[in-house]
């Protein structure tokens, strides 16, 4: 790995963590706030859970950064390394989008990001030296459980946080995406393994719901 890539990668981790990344796509609104005049109020209640739904995703896009770098670094396969730098700079519009989202809600991103992020690079450089399609396999997994989660914070944000449920929708959306593209090619996680990944999903998604 030449000195440009350590220094780019090293840039993206630290953009990652700090809240600050760059989106190539607008973030998206729904149709139901493109009819009203003014955003709805939320009560003090339905705000602080509105936040602490979008700080969880916002970490899970910090681990997704994570993981799609240390998989780049795993693989020696270029047409791979390319597949996983293009979904990640699709995954950091969900960074922004979500980092956007945590300010208007007068909010912050969970202090534990760096402890986050160092924990996806770590497990997503172990995933990928189990080789390629092993790789693949656990990225379609975290993919699957990720839009399962998103399908569980449509259920529950407030039916009129308009903004927050535009994220998320198409968040979920690009997120099944990203499964479809690479299931054909990976191999299937091992029922331990899966199981393993909810645990620790579980126990980042209470945590950063808070801090």
């Amino acid at each position: 790995m030449t000195i440009d890539e350590v220094i780019s990668k090293f840039d993206r981790g630290l953009r990652s963590m700090v809240g600050i990344s760059r989106m190539s796509r607008p973030i998206p609104k729904s149709n139901a706030s493109d009819l009203l005049a003014d955003e709805p109020q939320l009560t003090d209640k339905e705000r602080t859970h509105a936040a602490g739904l979008m700080r969880v995703n916002h970490v899970g896009e910090v681990c997704a950064q994570a993981l799609y770098q240390a998989q780049k670094l795993a693989t020696r396969s270029p047409e791979l390394k390319a597949r996983f730098e293009e979904a990640a700079r699709e995954e950091e519009d969900h960074l922004a989008w979500t980092s956007k989202r945590l300010k208007d809600l007068d909010s912050r991103p969970s202090l534990l990001n760096p402890l986050w992020y160092a924990g996806a690079l770590a497990i997503g450089f172990t995933a990928g030296r189990f080789g390629d399609r092993a790789s693949l396999g656990f990225m379609a997994e975290t993919e699957c459980q990720v839009e399962q989660h998103l399908d569980g914070h449509m259920q529950t944000l407030p039916a009129n946080d308009h903004a927050s449920r535009a994220i998320v929708e198409q968040m979920r959306i690009d997120e099944a995406s990203h499964a479809a593209a690479i299931r054909e090619d990976a191999s299937e996680v091992p029922f331990p393994v899966r199981t393993l990944m909810r645990v620790a999903s579980k126990v980042m998604t209470r945590t950063a719901y808070y801090l």
